[in-house]
């Protein structure tokens, strides 16, 4: 199982015999080499999307007509795309599990917001949500953009996953202090991989506080197209 990273909360996940593209931002994200997209794309089998904000989402019709796979996420928003922008696509809510590919995708609350761009302004995008990523011997929580929730106590007692992808830059979600007090209070991570910081100077440029806050957790901060083999 792969892990690599795109820059600020993209990612793409081999699990399983599925190629994820998670909330994959490329144009205009500051942190992607542009001349490695191919690379970064090749072989993806669906799109992940946890909500709606263009630093996620941006690329997601584009990428889901030039590649031909499926979008997944929130009901309200892939209904609609699928209807409207004639894409394929796979909408759920949360509780819900999809299998893609054999890994088993699960939505879980996250606390943030949810919206589009529209002519008139921002549109409603369905809600923010996290997954439970399993398939291949692990359980990862991606939280998506989130603030600590107390739901985090029953998701980690339930799932117990043993990865977090945690965003965890600040301003918009957890900090890297609050992100380690949510990992020790309520989860027990053997890794943890932060994202949604270093991409621009408002966000956290380190994730040295996460990883002081969690000893005896591995803390790997991701490089852009390194792969991290889980």
């Amino acid at each position: 199982m792969k892990l690599t990273w795109f820059g600020h909360s993209g990612f793409r996940l081999d699990i399983e015999s599925a190629v994820i593209l998670i909330d994959p931002w490329l144009s205009g994200n500051p942190m992607f080499p542009m001349d490695r997209r191919a690379e970064a794309l090749a072989g993806a089998t669906h799109i992940l999307l946890t909500h709606g904000h263009g630093d996620h989402s941006a690329d997601t019709l584009a990428l889901a007509r030039e590649l031909s796979v499926p979008v997944v996420g929130i009901y309200d928003t892939i209904s609609h795309w699928e209807a409207a922008e004639g894409i394929a696509g796979l909408g759920f809510n949360k509780g819900g599990t999809v299998d893609l590919n054999g890994a088993r995708v699960t939505m879980v609350p996250a606390s943030h917001s949810s919206s589009l761009s529209g002519p008139a302004g921002l549109v409603y995008a369905g809600t923010e949500s996290g997954y439970m990523i399993a398939g291949e011997g692990h359980v990862i929580y991606l939280s998506g953009d989130t603030g600590i929730s107390a739901e985090m106590g029953w998701m980690g007692e339930y799932f117990r996953p043993d990865i977090g992808i945690l965003s965890c830059g600040g301003h918009f979600t957890m900090d890297m202090k609050a992100a380690a007090w949510a990992a020790q209070k309520y989860f027990d991570f053997k890794v943890v991989v932060p994202c949604h910081y270093r991409t621009f100077p408002l966000l956290e440029q380190s994730a040295a506080v996460l990883a002081k806050g969690l000893p005896g957790v591995q803390v790997i901060e991701p490089e852009v197209l390194e792969p991290i083999v889980l």
